[in-house]
């Protein structure tokens, strides 16, 4: 290899996961399943989400197992329901992920079968592959020993890993010799082969078979020398979209609500248009005089004009636009087009060819099986269809034979829409030809089959068109956005739709740049300006300005710290060093000292950061902890007649003395150690008071927990600092002053933060504290009044453990705040659950129900892994599967990334076997910590 090469190899080989999905997922005619041709015609689910969720699904078992690099491959025909960090895969081997069904399932499907001997687990076993078989019989079944002790056998799910030395074996046969391969694993196609050849040179039973492939024996030689595990979970279960019928099913069913029913789409109102309230209308145009029954999928497609679409009906990739003119003699401008009840219609465009061929079918045809054997099209049998329509056998095939059925049927014309629309619906029985002048222009129309279709789809046009067909869709919302409002959409996701047409997404860009509504346009009381902000740096990165865009960037940050500061209704709007303090207080020589808790959060976290709790309301169930018997948090504030100014000292030795008081102003550097207490002297107001320039100040800080605990620190340090400031120029130092104030130096420092922390360190005990936006922003704590016995379970069953690594919550923060101000619609549902878990942990408290707290800490875990994937890293990974068979619930404290760790335990003994196996592990460096609820400040 060169030394370019050899990086390149080394770099798959070992660090990389290659995610991807198997199958056609573009609009079209399904293809062929892992395990041969269809047996239902399909219109494949759109991908725009069941890509997404591949994404998501494969991120996280990627981040699972990093270590080895691997490939992991998923059919695009199954959605997988289940976590893929439980994957138990073995190292150097290929695994296949397979799930026990029943008979009848598996005869329509793949089947694996396992080895008798392995490794069960909780919610697993671990088998070598013996044999594979394809859509069995229920006596290949029993043949093959397929059928499982429990009467049930293992379905192939079309999920396949191969890790460390099986991976490399594959990616260095893939690089040395077969170009074959390397063709088909990057385009995935060649009717879906790849799948079974790869399983294939895995099993040793299949090897023969194997042979017979243009690539076999180099698969098998360089493969089958690793063999194939099968990784069954008894937890798993999977969405199958091998058929319309599932599709719609899956719509309407219990999984509905994994589905957005209007999902980047154009829909006029409700008086020019009749649209089904249960209608799925996904990345679609519709136009006035268009009608959508009940249950219905409109999926990438343009619809005006005269159309009826029925009920339980799927349309996808078609586009029909106004019929006006004499095309033909069938056609005139009062033309409509009617899709009947429980149908399905797809359009595609031709390899070489400028026609486009409309298909349509009923949604319960089976093309595979023969008119013969009572085979159907467009849900009559093929016997009426023929008398209906006056038809020969021969019209649609070259002979008669046991296997004539829809999928060799020479049914679909290729002409132009408007005829193919007319004779669609004469085919479909939705129009009479009494003349015959339509059952003419299909005879001698030049006519395909489905099994043809399948062989001269444009699949790269398709793409093309179906980019463009978005992409505009993208700059129509995103100018109704600009000129109406700019309220819920994400303008950010829509300009990357926008970029799929290159060529014109600058100019359209400018173009909505030019519509960004002004500072105080008429908007001002429904759109704050943070958002604004961010909607023009959105705009602007994707013109390629990134200079403008990263000035507007600074703007949306400053945005959020005024906006905060006007809701908390405490100082000026802009904190400003210039202005004399209005403070009646006196500062008297005297000196304040501080102690406060660290807090820890069970759930709710998020819900209170600016601007989300300015905006919409926030829950947070905390709790005020000492570590090892003492409180952690502090600070001691002093005047002195020995100097001027304001000396600051921390717990690292480190100090400054300030003699210039105006130059404590903001921003302040990012690497500036003391812009916590500045921040607290500018917000506090004694920067200004009048008897500082007589006096001089000595404040000292201390926080006696790791660096990036998590535990709210910085904020209830900044709490500390404030209260002693307060103390001093006698001014309000109640909790609830000094918690609204500590939001506003948390965003006078730039590091943003919400007010969960200075809450959880100023209020004793456990609490569920509610936000309420408006002006003034309201906040509302109510103490959780447990019983003696509740606190000491809790503090016995309850692990606080910090894991050694530094967490650093303004880079996350950041992160989740731009995907809120950008409305990512996964970021604001997953932190409206967190309030709601939040006030359905507080109830379990209240019930005593310490277990149920476990679940939802567990719950609250997986949505911050939602909201950021990098607050969970290998260690916190690792640390956590250690942990689980002791516990009921765990999670990072805070936003993640490290720090401190809570693990409850399933009961007492699990936690003192927990906390001894963790002080005993020589694989984790941890600390358990001692503690107890701070019942009081």
């Amino acid at each position: 290899m060169t030394s370019h090469s050899a990086r390149w190899y080394d770099s798959w080989r070992t660090n990389t996961y290659c995610c991807f999905t198997l199958g056609v997922i573009a609009r079209g005619f399904h293809g062929r399943t892992p395990w041969g041709r269809p047996s239902c015609l399909c219109l494949t689910w759109p991908e725009t989400i069941l890509m997404d969720l591949f994404r998501c699904f494969s991120t996280t078992f990627s981040r699972s197992h990093p270590a080895q690099g691997g490939i992991f491959i998923m059919t695009g025909d199954v959605l997988p329901c289940f976590d893929a960090s439980n994957l138990v895969l073995p190292d150097d081997a290929a695994c296949i992920v397979t799930v026990p069904t029943t008979l009848d399932v598996a005869a329509n499907h793949g089947v694996v079968v396992a080895a008798k001997d392995g490794t069960d687990g909780e919610n697993y076993s671990l088998c070598l592959v013996d044999n594979l078989l394809q859509k069995p019989t229920v006596h290949e079944l029993v043949e093959g020993q397929a059928i499982r002790d429990d009467g049930r056998a293992l379905l192939d799910t079309g999920i396949i890993s191969a890790r460390g030395k099986a991976w490399q074996e594959l990616v260095r046969l893939a690089y040395s010799s077969s170009h074959v391969m390397i063709k088909e694993l990057i385009t995935g196609r060649k009717e879906m082969s790849l799948y079974e050849d790869l399983v294939a040179a895995w099993v040793p039973s299949r090897h023969e078979w194997l042979r017979t492939r243009p690539f076999g024996m180099e698969l098998i030689a360089a493969l089958g020398k690793h063999r194939m595990f099968s990784f069954c979970s008894y937890d798993f279960s999977f969405l199958h979209f091998g058929t319309s019928a599932e599709v719609l099913d899956h719509l309407a069913g219990s999984y509905s609500g994994l589905v957005g029913r209007r999902h980047m789409s154009s829909i006029p109102e409700t008086t020019a248009c009749d649209i089904a309230a249960t209608a799925v209308i996904l990345s679609s145009k519709i136009s006035a005089g268009v009608s959508v029954g009940e249950d219905s999928l409109v999926y990438d497609s343009s619809l005006s004009g005269r159309i009826r679409i029925g009920s339980q009906c799927i349309v996808v990739g078609v586009n029909i636009h106004e019929l006006h003119g004499n095309r033909s003699q069938i056609i005139s401008t009062s033309s409509y087009f009617t899709l009947p009840d429980r149908h399905c219609l797809w359009e595609v465009p031709l390899v070489n060819s400028v026609e486009r061929v409309m298909v349509y079918c009923g949604l319960h045809d089976n093309p595979k099986v023969s008119m013969k054997k009572d085979g159907t099209f467009c849900g009559k049998p093929w016997r009426n269809v023929l008398e209906h329509l006056k038809i020969q056998d021969t019209d649609l095939w070259s002979s008669t034979n046991e296997d004539n059925c829809l999928w060799n049927a020479k049914l679909f014309p290729v002409m132009s829409l408007p005829e193919t629309l007319k004779v669609g619906m004469w085919l479909m029985g939705s129009t009479c030809d009494l003349d015959g002048k339509v059952a003419s222009l299909w005879k001698e129309s030049r006519r395909i089959s489905l099994e043809e279709l399948h062989r001269s789809i444009d699949y790269h046009q398709l793409c093309v068109n179906s980019s463009k067909h978005q992409a505009d869709l993208a700059t129509n919302i995103a100018k109704a956005c600009m000129t109406y409002g700019l309220l819920g959409r994400n303008l950010f996701q829509l300009c990357e739709e926008m970029l799929q047409k290159e060529n014109s997404c600058v100019e359209v860009c400018n173009e909505l740049l030019s519509l960004c509504p002004s500072h105080g346009d008429q908007y001002s009381g429904v759109l704050p300006q943070s958002r604004r902000y961010q909607v023009k740096m959105d705009l602007l990165t994707a013109s390629g300005d990134l200079s403008t865009a990263a000035i507007v960037e600074d703007k949306v940050w400053a945005s959020i710290a005024s906006e905060t500061a006007s809701a908390i209704k405490y100082g000026s709007k802009e904190p400003s060093s210039d202005s004399k303090c209005s403070s009646n207080g006196n500062l008297h020589p005297k000196k304040a000292i501080v102690e406060l808790p660290v807090r820890v959060d069970f759930v709710g976290g998020w819900s209170d950061t600016p601007p989300w709790s300015l905006e919409r309301p926030g829950c947070v169930l905390n709790m005020a902890i000492r570590l090892e018997g003492n409180l952690p948090v502090g600070a001691m504030i002093e005047t002195t007649m020995d100097h001027l100014g304001v000396l600051i000292e921390d717990d690292a030795g480190r100090n400054v003395c300030i003699d210039d008081l105006s130059s404590i102003t903001s921003p302040f550097k990012e690497n500036d150690s003391f812009r916590l207490v500045k921040s607290a002297l500018i917000v506090t107001g004694v920067l200004n008071h009048e008897r500082l320039s007589k006096l001089g100040l000595n404040i000292r800080t201390w926080a006696n927990v790791p660096r990036g605990s998590g535990l709210g620190t910085s904020s209830i340090l900044a709490a500390a600092v404030v209260k002693g400031l307060f103390q001093l120029i006698e001014g309000d130092e109640s909790d609830a002053t000094v918690a609204r104030a500590v939001l506003v130096v948390e965003q006078v420092m730039g590091t943003g933060g919400g007010w969960q922390d200075q809450i959880g360190g100023l209020y004793p005990g456990i609490k569920c504290t509610q936000s309420f936006p408006g002006q003034p922003l309201r906040l509302h704590v109510v103490p959780l009044l447990a019983s003696p016995q509740l606190i000491q379970e809790l503090q016995q069953r309850l692990l606080v453990v910090f894991t050694g690594q530094v967490r650093l919550a303004h880079r996350v923060l950041q992160k989740v705040v731009t995907r809120y101000l950008r409305r990512d619609s996964l970021l604001i549902s997953s932190i409206k659950r967190l309030a709601e878990l939040a006030k359905i942990g507080r109830e379990a408290l209240m019930n005593g129900e310490i277990d149920e707290l476990g679940g939802i800490m567990s719950e609250a875990w997986r949505l911050h892994q939602e909201l950021d994937p990098f607050c969970s890293n290998k260690l916190v990974d690792e640390l956590f599967t250690f942990a689980d068979p002791y516990c009921c619930g765990y999670k990072l404290v805070g936003a993640g990334g490290g720090g401190f760790a809570l693990m409850l335990g399933k009961n007492l003994n699990s936690a003192k076997e927990l906390r001894q196996a963790l002080e005993n592990s020589a694989t984790f460096d941890v600390k358990v910590y001692n503690w107890n609820v701070a019942m009081t400040p």
